[in-house]
């Protein structure tokens, strides 16, 4: 990573919604929320993100997301590690937010799946790479309202056979959180095959006047 790009980079680490991670305008406490938790609270529980998503930070992840680059996993196992600590405490395992076989197979990689495991090599947590599936490829997103997205992966995740979630708190793990619309679809699949929570780690969180397009 070029030092002037470290340079530039957001880490968001105060002043944050206690459940979906979003920036605050200002601390009012460690149990705040934003607007939009209060009104309609995500299925996950709590998120925590490292980075704003920026322009800066939009480089970077889609030096992972679409070039392959994986020189910088360590650097973001330490970040992501250092964001979700307090979640990382109580869960019991950490899982990878999925694509569709169809999608993966055309790229080859999964960069959740990557930082899923960078992250569990930094805290010492097991992580499943095939614990959920995604049998339903949803259509676009990028644009897209939470509704809207919502609408979009609604039921596009389960849980792969044989695994036993029982009063299990699940660490998901995904590049950048945007609505919070994939997670909230991976948190009902996660739950009802019976995962007593679902807590949220992301590399990189879109907040307001970020650009959004992933």
């Amino acid at each position: 990573m070029r030092a002037t790009l470290w340079g530039r980079l957001a880490f968001l680490e105060e002043s944050l919604c206690f459940r979906c991670g979003f920036l605050l305008p200002a601390y009012v406490g460690e149990q705040a929320v934003c607007g939009a938790c209060a009104f309609v609270p995500p299925l996950f529980d709590p998120a925590r993100a490292t980075l704003v998503y920026n322009d800066d930070a939009r480089h970077m992840v889609l030096q992972l997301k679409r070039a392959g680059r994986r020189d910088g996993l360590p650097v973001f196992g330490v970040w992501m590690a250092q964001a979700a600590a307090p979640l990382i405490a109580e869960a019991d395992v950490i899982a990878p937010v999925l694509w569709h076989w169809r999608r993966l197979a055309s790229r080859g990689f999964n960069q959740a799946a990557w930082l899923a495991q960078a992250l569990s090599a930094r805290c010492g947590l097991p992580w499943r790479p095939a614990l959920l599936q995604r049998p339903r490829k949803p259509g676009g997103q990028a644009g897209l309202s939470r509704s809207d997205r919502g609408r979009q992966v609604a039921g596009a995740f389960r849980v792969s056979r044989g695994h036993t979630l029982a009063g299990k708190t699940i660490l998901l793990v995904d590049d950048v959180i945007t609505t919070g619309a994939t997670a909230d679809a991976c948190a009902r699949a996660l739950k009802k095959a019976g995962a007593a929570q679902v807590h949220m780690a992301a590399l990189a969180r879109v907040v307001k006047g970020a650009e959004a397009s992933i």
